[in-house]
């Protein structure tokens, strides 16, 4: 998984697509490019709403493409390395694409302890993805998580924030069967 991380990129670096106008740059899509721009306008091109702007372009489009991440930098006239270091150090950002539904397996003690490992299996071999992979359909994504903050009903299983308790194999391989 490629990452960008290198403080020293800078708008004239010809490693980085910098083009970011839709008419010109044929890599950003002239829907997302209007989507991007609706969402900035909606926090008034403000630099200060940077975290709320990237996170509502992902929430709209399952991750953030560096193409969006340049248009994002122009806007609001952020450097582009300091939006890039943003998005690889908070967790909630991906750089890369993620299914539509993303699935979420309880692995603390409460969960670990009642079967966690036998529905993580279930999913990984129903879905042929490990935990940090989407597959390539883009219709699942799969992660694990230290709690979900419900113990009581662990094993516990989250798809698309709907949480699935006290989870055995067979009514995860059902639950999934659901987002097909």
């Amino acid at each position: 998984m490629d990452k960008i991380m290198d403080s020293k990129l800078d708008k004239n670096d010809p490693v980085i697509d910098q083009v970011i106008d839709p008419m010109v740059d044929p890599m950003i899509d002239q829907e997302i490019a209007q989507m991007i721009d609706r969402i900035i306008d909606k926090h008034h091109g403000e630099a200060s709403s940077l975290l709320q702007i990237l996170l509502d372009i992902q929430s709209e489009n399952s991750w953030l493409p560096k193409e969006a991440l340049g248009r994002v930098s122009e806007k609001l006239e952020v450097p582009l390395n300091r939006i890039q270091h943003i998005t690889t150090f908070y967790k909630a950002f991906s750089l890369v694409p993620k299914g539509r539904h993303k699935v979420h397996i309880c692995v603390g003690t409460a969960c670990h302890v009642r079967g966690a490992t036998r529905i993580l299996d279930t999913v990984e071999e129903a879905t042929g993805i490990k935990p940090g992979e989407t597959d390539l359909e883009l219709k699942f994504s799969l992660e694990t998580v230290n709690c979900l903050g419900c113990c009581a009903l662990g094993p516990v299983m989250e798809v698309d924030g709907k949480v699935h308790g006290k989870m055995s194999p067979i009514k995860t391989s059902e639950v999934l069967k659901i987002y097909e």
